[in-house]
């Protein structure tokens, strides 16, 4: 492993001047530390595992496109979850919502380097984002959550199975008597969503439905799927409706309403994680809920493990099916 001192001798320097630059001290130049830790990332370096009572462990929570103060927002138990772990066991924890401007100001491994982070867990990335390509060759651990990177073993990925989770609501509809099942999504521009629509057709196969590539609709913006794709699968004829999340179930829930259509009595609408607002809907949300607190503490497990030299690869929640009332037997007339 590379050592403080073979980032010395590459640049010719000190190997206290290297530990400042490491350490973030003030007494050196920008561009000196700079070379440091772009070099020290070219090398492999990494902050190794200390427990030394006199030494802060920092870890962090980068989050993107997901909200987390409030305790009605999607990130929010995650994030409680992770902090029950991982502050008692004595890191501190910054939470830090990530910009596209920041990721493309300096590779990942140097952000971290730069910071004294030893590790961390990553929220809400899209497939797009600048440091998923660092993420490929990356040497700080790192766990993200419904996000994958193959083959780099200091990389874990932990979420809901989402094969188990379309499994639950197909078959559970398929009980209901429904034969034609719609399946709304947001553009497939992220990990978990495209693991989703995929787990939505074998879920059809395995159930002897007909998997046409026709019965899912998608858009990156909501409103346009309401307006534009939603009557399609209606007027295609389906009796109900799975959505890639609950927010794209409430609203589906809510225009069809607004079309005249009697939920559960005229069309089914199941939705996916089981935000909090799913119980107050009208009617509340039948939906597949994934356990935030507990992915929360998993991503920090899966992070310790990889402190420790443990290569974790994935790390999948069982989803669990929550019955309410937004789904029934389908309308006899269809």
């Amino acid at each position: 492993m590379t050592r403080m001192q073979d980032i010395a001798d590459k640049l010719g320097i000190s190997k206290g001047t290297v530990s400042k630059a490491l350490n973030g001290t003030s007494n050196i130049s920008e561009e000196l530390q700079k070379k440091i830790l772009e070099t020290a990332v070219e090398m492999g370096y990494t902050k190794k595992l200390r427990r030394q009572k006199d030494t802060e462990q920092k870890l962090c929570i980068l989050i993107d496109n997901m909200e987390y103060e409030e305790p009605y927002q999607n990130a929010y138990d995650i994030v409680l979850g992770f902090r029950q772990m991982a502050e008692p066991a004595g890191y501190t924890v910054d939470i830090i919502r990530v910009t596209e401007k920041l990721q493309r100001s300096m590779p990942y491994d140097v952000f971290m380097l730069q910071n004294n982070y030893m590790g961390a867990f990553i929220l809400g990335f899209s497939l797009s984002a600048a440091w998923m390509r660092d993420f490929l060759t990356s040497h700080t651990p790192t766990v993200l959550y419904d996000n994958y990177i193959i083959a780099n073993p200091t990389i874990s990925y932990v979420g809901v199975d989402s094969n188990e989770g379309m499994e639950l609501a197909v078959s559970y509809l398929k009980q209901l008597g429904h034969r034609k099942i719609g399946y709304l999504t947001s553009a497939l521009g992220s990990y978990v969503m495209q693991a989703r629509h995929k787990a939505f057709f074998q879920a059809l196969r395995q159930a002897d439905m007909n998997a046409d590539p026709a019965y899912a609709r998608g858009s990156y913006h909501i409103t346009e799927c309401m307006e534009k794709h939603l009557p399609r699968l209606l007027d295609m004829g389906v009796t109900a409706i799975i959505c890639c999340h609950d927010q794209m179930a409430h609203a589906a829930l809510l225009q069809c309403q607004q079309l005249g259509y009697h939920i559960p009595k005229d069309l089914s609408i199941i939705g996916f994680d089981d935000l909090p607002f799913c119980a107050y809907t009208s009617p509340p949300l039948t939906t597949i809920r994934q356990n935030r607190i507990q992915i929360g503490k998993s991503g920090y497990s899966a992070l310790e493990s990889l402190l420790n030299q443990v290569s974790i690869g994935t790390l999948l929640l069982h989803a669990q099916l929550i019955v309410r009332n937004s789904a029934g037997e389908p309308p006899v007339h269809k």
